[in-house]
């Protein structure tokens, strides 16, 4: 009975921390699967609470699938397919498709945007330009910082000559940008702060790191200050990773109020942002301004890490990094040591296609044809899923976070491989949770590889499922 044990806290009902309590409890395999639960009057006696606290507990468990109920006799514990398998399984998914399947099917899965709207002609004229241009130089390594001519576009273009060049590191997409501030920085049992839930690459290089992780709730508009602060007083935090624009997976933007809030923590506290700027590009909400917290910076507090590929091509594989000066050399030798250097060749090539204007016209193009999708999907999940989920809605980016309602009896791994079964691929909420319980009533889909007729008929799958 001991290990049924909760110290409630006031914040939440006592019945939902109950449940999650047993869950963990299951999926760590402290409870058996088959095992049966104690009864209702022995745990409320042993908890101090009334019978209610342990019904409503029972039965959400039951709802989530962690517990079948046997008339007469008791609740036992149902244990969920293992989380390393199912992380298995779901990327097993997209090694057994081939291109042409995965094209196929209604590809809901996607980070980046779609392959069809690539420049393909403007880009190849722009290769041959450099070649002819360049020559052979094009093919070799660049000076351990990249391409000068790309730096310098950056720093124009984006940060309207602010910068100096000797700021401004190129690095082979944003995946490696925290790769290499990861090793630069952060040691063994150093205190890291995420989003939860959070992009799961992110979390990867955290725990290779073998950093403490605390995580803060996502709200509509970044995470709790208060929740910030509480742990900020209790533990020396070494950085906060957080995407401040269309978070992965749910969508939320920081409010510049917040960010300036927790600007003037970092100050305080001594920590540093690691910011991770996400499709920012994709604004479709007039009323969002756009100011990185890098922008907004006034003591060296933040490492800015953008990537090229999400929003122009994942195979281009470029991004930089914009670090305090403290840190520059350790950050610098660490990409080194990495890679040596990126492709030169598409480092001059992004730079004359940035200086040409060619890219502003690009993003204005997709703009336009992903705000279209954008509300059709949004106005579609509430004509059609209204009554069994809840969203909110971003205001761009390319995906929307859904979670399911408690009257729903599916979770997101079932519901997953049922949809797998019939050609829709989503990405269920657990992917994105340090603790998988936690994400498994959620799931995200996004519009960035499918058109309007496929974002109709998935989610009209996605009713077929839920309603079975």
């Amino acid at each position: 009975m001991e290990k049924f044990y909760v110290e409630f806290i006031e914040e939440n009902p006592k019945y939902i921390q109950l449940q999650m309590h047993i869950k963990k409890l299951i999926d760590k395999e402290e409870v058996e699967d088959g095992e049966k639960l104690p009864t209702i009057r022995a745990l409320s006696k042993f908890l101090g609470v009334n019978n209610v606290t342990v019904v409503n507990a029972y039965k959400r468990l039951e709802i989530e699938g962690y517990a079948v109920q046997k008339m007469g006799s008791g609740t036992y514990a149902k244990r969920k397919l293992l989380g390393r398998c199912f992380r298995k399984e779901y990327n097993e998914t997209f090694k057994k498709l081939s291109i042409e399947e995965l094209r196929q099917s209604i590809d809901f899965s996607g980070e980046s945007t779609s392959s069809s709207y690539f420049p393909v002609q403007d880009f190849k004229e722009i290769l041959n330009e450099v070649l002819d241009r360049d020559g052979a130089e094009a093919l070799m390594y660049q000076e351990s910082l990249g391409y000068k001519g790309l730096r310098k576009e950056i720093n124009k273009e984006f940060w309207s000559n602010e910068l100096t060049l000797d700021d401004i590191l190129i690095v082979s997409g944003a995946q490696q940008g925290i790769d290499i501030v990861a090793k630069s920085l952060i040691n063994v049992n150093d205190n890291v702060i995420i989003e939860r839930p959070t992009y799961n690459g992110a979390m990867m290089v955290f725990n290779w790191r073998r950093s403490n992780i605390f995580e803060i709730d996502m709200e509509e508009d970044g995470v709790s200050i208060e929740k910030l602060q509480e742990i900020l007083k209790k533990n020396r935090i070494k950085c906060f990773y957080t995407m401040s624009y269309f978070q992965n997976p749910t969508g939320a933007s920081y409010t510049i109020e917040k960010k300036k809030k927790i600007l003037a923590l970092a100050e305080k506290y001594d920590f540093y942002v690691l910011e991770d700027d996400y499709l920012s590009e994709l604004i479709f909400d007039k009323n969002m301004e756009y100011k990185s917290f890098k922008s907004l910076d006034e003591n060296n507090r933040v490492i800015y890490i953008k990537s090229f590929s999400k929003i122009f091509l994942p195979g281009i594989r470029i991004g930089y990094v914009i670090t305090p000066r403290r840190f520059r050399e350790i950050i610098q030798n660490s990409k080194i040591h990495t890679d040596i250097s990126t492709s030169s060749l598409m480092q001059r090539a992004l730079a004359m296609y940035i200086e040409t204007g060619k890219w502003k016209s690009h993003i204005e193009l997709l703009i336009n044809e992903y705000k279209t999708r954008y509300c059709f999907m949004e106005n579609y999940l509430r004509e059609q899923l209204g009554d069994k989920v809840d969203f909110m809605s971003p205001g761009g980016g390319l995906n929307f976070f859904i979670k399911l309602k408690d009257s729903v009896k599916k979770d997101c791994k079932e519901l997953f491989l049922r949809c797998r079964d019939r050609n829709v691929i989503i990405t269920p909420g657990v992917m994105f949770f340090k603790n998988e319980s936690e994400g498994i009533r959620y799931f995200r889909i996004g519009y960035s590889q499918t058109s309007i007729d496929k974002i109709k008929d998935g989610i009209d799958t996605i009713k077929d499922i839920l309603e079975e």
